[in-house]
């Protein structure tokens, strides 16, 4: 919990700087909590989404308050990706290889899971060094 109150306080909207593994996959699992309980939140208080009307109304399956959960979590989100791929010694820029369709999201995933690159880069120290637990 700390890792995930760590990137929405301290840095938010900060792109500069590198992010661990264990920052960015921390967020990443109170993220997917915090989105499930808004869809079920949503669902119970009736303000999810529909498509269509009467009986052939569809449910999107999630509502108001998804929205805002995600609208929350954008930037920060961004922020521990672009960092996270700064610590592998990738650019941020990098990010946009999730639009390649199939291969592009599976590369972006293979380097949010690749251990940090040893020592000092340009964007900064190992934050595996800075930080010991």
């Amino acid at each position: 919990m700390n890792w995930y109150l760590k990137v929405m306080k301290e840095h938010y909207a900060d792109f500069k700087g590198r992010a661990r593994r264990k920052e960015y996959w921390f967020f990443a699992l109170f993220n997917i909590i915090i989105m499930v309980i808004a869809t079920i939140l949503d669902k119970a208080l009736g303000l999810d989404f529909t498509m269509g009307s009467g009986q052939y109304a569809v449910s999107m399956g999630y509502g108001y308050i998804y929205i805002i959960a995600a609208l929350i979590h954008l930037i920060p989100g961004l922020a521990v990706s672009v960092r996270r791929l700064h610590d592998v010694g990738k650019s941020g820029w990098m990010y946009f290889i999730v639009l390649i369709p199939l291969v592009g999201p599976i590369w972006l995933l293979v380097l949010m899971f690749t251990d940090s690159a040893d020592g000092e880069n340009k964007w900064g120290p190992n934050p595996k060094e800075v930080i010991s637990e």
